[in-house]
């Protein structure tokens, strides 16, 4: 199991699994990881060669700063569950990472119809965020497979 940071070599490892024609899957999480998270990885396991899974807690999807600022970070207990179950890749970057420009010049993702509905009527711009980070991790790994929870029925639809 590697851990990296960085963008560049995290697309240095895929390069190398593309190489040898193996399917790639990407679990995207904000961490604090629970067996729901965990059935995911082994879904993933189940349907690639290798499993990528991030952790980031992505300040774009909290309109409340306080929610941002609470949201637990329990890095180390993630990645001892994640090494139980053999991932290949957890990708670990931080906000300088992602946003190499900060938070106030980022490109956005933006989905039609979301802030609209159901949850997105209390949380402005958190589809937004969601859309954002995900189309940001694809590009990173550029997975095959990705494979999400149901538990948000609307971040699902994205």
């Amino acid at each position: 199991m590697a851990i990296s940071d960085t963008i560049v070599s995290v697309r240095s490892r895929v390069k190398g699994w593309r190489q040898k024609n193996e399917l790639i899957a990407l679990v995207p999480t904000m961490g604090n990881l629970h067996q729901g998270h965990l059935s995911l990885v082994k879904r993933a396991k189940d349907l690639a060669d290798r499993v990528v899974v991030s952790i980031f807690v992505n300040p774009l999807q909290f309109n409340d700063k306080d929610d941002l600022t609470n949201y637990p970070r329990t890095l180390e207990q993630d990645i001892n569950l994640l090494s139980e179950l053999d991932v290949d890749l957890i990708f670990t970057p931080n906000d300088s990472i992602m946003y190499p420009n900060g938070l106030d010049e980022v490109t956005h993702v933006y989905v039609p119809g979301m802030d609209d509905k159901l949850c997105g009527l209390s949380r402005p711009g958190h589809f937004d965020g969601v859309a954002t980070i995900v189309t940001k991790l694809f590009n990173m790994v550029q997975p095959d497979i990705a494979v999400f929870g149901e538990k948000d029925y609307q971040q699902l639809m994205l």
